[in-house]
């Protein structure tokens, strides 16, 4: 016998935690609808963000290889759906809400820009004058208001919850004031996973990509305290690291990261005892965090990619040349407006020009920006 929602929302409030949010308790959507029959409030969150159109373009957006350098590198999309695999594991374990947590972490890079952080970095600074450029926040305005999936309302109508969760992604909480989202509380227990699942993610598999590149020398990463201790615990004794090796290395990395994370977050947690997910939010620390000792070693692994691999000569040569084509595709359109298809033409009467021509670009694929600048510069190409 199929399950109907009450029965769902009764097993959530029978097993979750008590600073767990719950889909019954939501506070709702900012345009109200009758909810399904079959699934929670949270659930139909999580499916309206894997169906939209948003999300199905990042597979063509680059995480840190353009999608050109190879089919094994991880894409924007990859890399959300292993954040949303750590975060199930990490709120399962936590007993907190595991279907909201999913629906923030495939939602939080769906305002991200193609190129990766370089095209962030160029549309920030383009948008300079024009309130800048910030892909959590882009996020946000892709599920609010750029989304044209129903005939009554723009974006997705998520809860309230799932829109805090992605308001709230940010570890630092500068952020504007957003419809409906209280900006003076901290994030819930469900967002701060979906936040440290993030920074586990691309911190692991960034390393990961940088070996399988040849960006990384297995020699240069021994360095890293880090690295020491999970080589040591992997068992992995050789001198060339082929392939399982890696992944091996890899996996006990990851590995190491949830269970310091799980330990630390439970001490947190049991140190403050919150009753309801209001005393978490009020508390004003995140609780889902790592240990000092981890936090130093998580450091020392960011700044050894920022250097071995970010800064690498082949790294830079895509972000030079991403930047070159945003900016070029970007100036021509803010020059003459009339080149954006029609849906984009007409939000100028309503937005900025500025604003939304980065929302156009934002949509883009590595591949679609590509082939705008070549419609727009190449002589020889039809537009």
């Amino acid at each position: 016998m199929h399950e109907i929602r009450k029965q769902l929302e009764e097993k959530e409030i029978q097993s979750l935690a008590p600073y767990a949010l719950r889909s019954r308790c939501s506070r709702g959507r900012i345009h109200h609808e009758a909810e399904p029959r079959y699934r929670t409030a949270f659930q139909r969150d999580r499916d309206r963000i894997v169906h939209s159109a948003a999300f199905r373009l990042l597979e063509y957006k680059t995480q840190v290889f353009v999608n050109d350098a190879g089919d094994y590198y991880r894409t924007r999309l990859t890399h959300t759906l292993e954040v949303a695999q750590i975060g199930r594991t990490l709120a399962r374990a936590l007993g907190v809400n595991e279907d909201l947590v999913e629906a923030i972490c495939l939602a939080h890079d769906l305002g991200h820009p193609p190129f990766g952080h370089a095209g962030e970095a160029v549309l920030n600074n383009l948008l300079s004058d024009h309130g800048g450029f910030n892909h959590n926040h882009q996020s946000y305005r892709v599920v609010t208001k750029l989304e044209r999936r129903y005939p009554k309302w723009k974006g997705l109508n998520l809860t309230i919850e799932t829109l805090e969760g992605i308001a709230k992604h940010e570890t630092e909480y500068d952020r504007p004031a957003y419809a409906g989202i209280a900006s003076e509380t901290g994030a819930s227990l469900e967002a701060q996973i979906a936040n440290i699942a993030d920074e586990l993610a691309y911190n692991a598999h960034d390393l990961d990509d940088g070996l399988q590149a040849g960006l990384i020398r297995a020699e240069q990463a021994a360095e890293l305290p880090l690295w020491q201790r999970v080589v040591a615990r992997s068992g992995w004794r050789g001198t060339t690291l082929d392939a399982v090796s890696r992944h091996h290395i890899i996996r006990e990395l990851v590995g190491q990261l949830v269970d310091d994370v799980l330990y630390e977050s439970q001490a947190q947690i049991a140190a403050l005892q919150p009753a309801s997910s209001q005393a978490v939010q009020l508390h004003g620390r995140a609780l889902i965090r790592h240990s000092p000792q981890q936090q130093r070693l998580n450091l020392q692994l960011k700044d050894f990619l920022l250097h071995t691999m970010y800064r690498h000569y082949r790294i830079m040569r895509m972000q030079t040349r991403a930047e070159r084509f945003i900016k070029a595709i970007f100036d021509s359109y803010v020059a003459e407006p009339r080149q954006l298809p029609d849906v984009y033409h007409a939000k100028l009467k309503a937005e900025p020009c500025q604003r939304v021509v980065a929302d156009y670009i934002a949509s883009l694929t590595d591949r679609s920006a590509l082939q705008e600048y070549q419609q727009l510069f190449d002589p020889i190409t039809r537009p």
